[in-house]
C-alpha cells in the first residue's frame, strides 16, 4: 500500500507574494499590449503603413501624404482607449454595484437614451455632423441614466432589482421612440444606423474634447470608489458595519458608470460587449479586489477596443468594418463562457 503526500500549501505570506507577482506580470503584459494597440491603430488602415514609415513621419521625415494618413488615424486612436477606459471601468462598476456578473452599462438605459437624443435631434431639428451630434447624445445618455436611477434607486437590497427593472422599462420606451422617429423621417434612419453600430472612425479631436471632462469626472470618482465597492460586496449590512453607507456607494458608483458610459457612447456610439467581457477578464487575472479591477481594466479595455478596430480596418480592406460589430463577434463566446460558469458555480 503506498502512501501519498499531500503538498503542501503556501502560507500566507507566499500566497501574498505569488498574488503580487501575479498582478505585477498582468500589469506589464497589458501596458505591453496597450502599447502595441496603440502603434497598430496608427499603422494600419485603408492604406499600408510600417513601422519605419511612422517613425519617418514622428520624426518629420516622411512626404506630406503620408504624413496626413498616419496623422487621420490620431483622432480615432484617442477616441478607442478613452472610449475602452470609459465602457470598462463603466462595466465593473455596474457589475460591482448591482453584483451581478451579467450587468453593463447598458443595464441603465444610457445606449437608449443616446439614440433617442441622436434620432430626435436629427429628425427634428437637422442637426447632423459627429461634432453636432454629440452634444445631443451626451445629454440624452445622463438624463436616460438619471431617469434610471431615480425611478429604482432604494436603500435596500430590493433597490438593485428595482434599478434593472426600471433600466429595462427605460430602454423599451426610448428604444421604441427611435424606432418610430427613424421609420418616419429617412434623414434621421440614415443617421441613426451609422451611428447606432459603434465606429472609432469619422471623429475628429472636437469629439474627443468633447466627453474628455465627463470620463475624468467619472474615473476618478471610480478610484475613489474602489475600497467601498469592496466591501459592498460582502453586502449591506456588513458594509454598514464596516463603517460604509451602501446607498451613498451605490448612488455615486452610478454616477461616475453614468458619467463614463455616457461620455464613451456620446463619442463613438453604443458598442457592445466591451464593458461586459472586461470585467470577467480583470477579474481572472487580479481577483476580486475592485481597487485592482478598475485600474487593470482602464488598460485591458482600450487594448481590447483598439484591437477590435485594426481587425475591423484590415479583414476587409480597402473597406472598413464597424469596431461594434466587431466587439460583438468576440464578445459573444465571452457572454456564453460567463453563462455557463455561473451555471456551474450555482
Amino acid at each position: 500500500m503506498t502512501t501519498t503526500l499531500a503538498k503542501p500549501r503556501p502560507s500566507g505570506a507566499d500566497a501574498s507574494r505569488v498574488g503580487t507577482a501575479r498582478r505585477v506580470y498582468a500589469l506589464l503584459i497589458g501596458i505591453a499590449v496597450l502599447a502595441l494597440a496603440v502603434l497598430a491603430s496608427v499603422m494600419f488602415g485603408s492604406r499600408s503603413t510600417s513601422f519605419g514609415d511612422v517613425l519617418d513621419v514622428w520624426s518629420g521625415d516622411a512626404d506630406p501624404y503620408l504624413t496626413t494618413v498616419v496623422e487621420s488615424r490620431y483622432p480615432r486612436t484617442a477616441l478607442g482607449v478613452l472610449a475602452g477606459v470609459c465602457l470598462a471601468v463603466g462595466g465593473t462598476l455596474m457589475q460591482g454595484i448591482t453584483r451581478n456578473p451579467l450587468a453593463d452599462p447598458g443595464l441603465l438605459g444610457i445606449n437608449a437614451g443616446a439614440a433617442a437624443a441622436v434620432v430626435s435631434a436629427t429628425a427634428f431639428l437637422g442637426v447632423s455632423g459627429q461634432a453636432a451630434t454629440v452634444w445631443w447624445a451626451l445629454p440624452g445618455a445622463l438624463i436616460a441614466g438619471l431617469l434610471v436611477y431615480v425611478i429604482g434607486a432604494a436603500g435596500a437590497d430590493s433597490g438593485v432589482v428595482r434599478l434593472v427593472l426600471a433600466g429595462a422599462v427605460v430602454s423599451a420606451v426610448l428604444t421604441a421612440l427611435v424606432q418610430a422617429i427613424a421609420l418616419s423621417h429617412p434623414d434621421a434612419f440614415d443617421s441613426y444606423r451609422y451611428w447606432v453600430v459603434g465606429a472609432l472612425g469619422g471623429r475628429d479631436f472636437d469629439v474627443f474634447r468633447s466627453v474628455l471632462p465627463f470620463a475624468l469626472i467619472g474615473f476618478t470618482l471610480a478610484l475613489l470608489l474602489g475600497p467601498g465597492l469592496n466591501a459592498l460586496a460582502l453586502g449591506d449590512e456588513s458594509a454598514s458595519s464596516l463603517g460604509a453607507n451602501p446607498m451613498v456607494l451605490r448612488s455615486a458608483g452610478l454616477v461616475a458608470a453614468t458619467l463614463l458610459s455616457a461620455a464613451a457612447t456620446a463619442a463613438v456610439g453604443p458598442i457592445a460587449f466591451v464593458g461586459l467581457a472586461v470585467p470577467h477578464v480583470v477579474r481572472a487575472l487580479v481577483g476580486v479586489d475592485f481597487r485592482m479591477q478598475i485600474a487593470y481594466a482602464a488598460i485591458v479595455g482600450p487594448a481590447l477596443l483598439l484591437l477590435a478596430d485594426v481587425v475591423g480596418r484590415v479583414v476587409v480592406r480597402p473597406q472598413e468594418l464597424m469596431v461594434g460589430v466587431v466587439t460583438a463577434f468576440v464578445g459573444a463566446p465571452v457572454l456564453l463562457f460567463a453563462v455557463r460558469r455561473m451555471r456551474g458555480s450555482a
